[in-house]
Formats: C-alpha cells, structure tokens, sequence
C-alpha cells in the first residue's frame, strides 16, 4: 500500500493544500494520502491563530467526499511540539504489512530539513517527496524527490487577513471550511 503523509499547521486549509494532495495521489500513485496537522510545529511556535481542534475540522471538511484522503490527530493528541520523526515511527508501529510511506513537503520545509529533530532519520522512514511548483527547479538534498504540482498562489497567510479585513475567502477555500471559519468566527 502507498499512503502519502501531509503534514502542517492548515491554518487553515486551502485550495492549494487540496491540489497539491491531488496532484500527489496521482502523480505518485497513492491508496491513501493522511492530512496530518500539528499541534505546534517547532519551527513555528506560537505563529498559530487557530486552536488545534478547529484545524482539524477544517481539514475534515477540505476532504469530505474524496475516499483517498483522511485526517490523522496523533501530532494533536500527542500535544506538545511536532516532530515529524516522532510521527513517522508511530504511524510505522500502526501500519502492517507492505507499506510505502511517502512524506511530501513544500519547498520551505525542505529547505528547514537539516534543522529538524534527526533528519536522517526521517528520510529512512519515508520517501520524502518536495512538492514544487510547475517550472520550479530546486536543489535537493540526496535522496529528495520532487513531484511538480499546479501553481496555485493562495496562502494560509493571505486567507487569514482576508477575513480579517471582512473579504471574500470564496476560491480561496472550500465552501464547507468558509462556512465553518465564518459559523466560529476565526481569524477576525
């Protein structure tokens, strides 16, 4: 089995994160591709404006109604700081038989990779996978693949001050999460 690991804070989650996962389940040829927000990630601490179980029922509803996708809580209900080796050997320890983990990153996480906690580890536990996008080169560490995925200029960032300046977020987002962030009243 093929599972692809998506890991990040989706704060909240957009268009581009559910591309970008189409992109790869395809491109890689996935069974099953696991949404995996943080509880806080090292490298970001305290750079997160929503709390950990809103995240998770915007992802919930970024993926409702496509089979190859699922949300996982571990980092969450493990608490504390993310470290996505501490991730990878539990979903190793759960996983049975013949798995193929595939971890895939943006560019900037990639780029943080020798900062995280046993990077070499990481890679032996997963293939690391860089989504990058269309016509983008970059210089990958030995053992890196990259998978070029649609361009998609939406952020996290610019759909949280969106809101907060009483704009539109429709395209930018899934209607089922603008109606959650809207219905809890995130990000004003």
């Amino acid at each position: 089995m093929r599972i692809g690991i998506f890991g990040g804070t989706f704060d909240p989650p957009h268009i581009g994160h559910l591309l970008a996962a189409t992109d790869a389940c395809e491109a890689l040829a996935l069974d099953r591709l696991v949404f995996i927000p943080a509880a806080e990630q090292p490298l970001k601490v305290g750079m997160v404006a929503a709390p950990a179980h809103h995240r998770v029922a915007m992802v919930e509803r970024l993926i409702a109604g496509d089979a190859r996708f699922a949300v996982d809580a571990l980092e969450i209900d493990r608490g504390g700081l993310s470290y996505t080796v501490d991730t990878l050997r539990v979903l190793r320890s759960r996983w049975a038989g013949d798995v193929a983990p595939f971890l895939l990153l943006g560019r900037d996480a990639v780029a943080a990779l020798p900062k995280w906690r046993e990077p070499e580890e990481v890679m032996s536990l997963a293939q690391v996978v860089v989504l990058t996008r269309a016509g983008e080169s970059a210089e990958l560490p030995a053992g890196v693949r990259a998978l070029a995925t649609r361009r998609v200029d939406v952020s996290s960032t610019e759909v949280r001050a969106r809101v907060r300046e009483g704009k539109s977020i429709r395209g930018f987002v899934p209607d089922a999460v603008a109606t959650y962030i809207a219905a809890v009243g995130l990000y004003r």
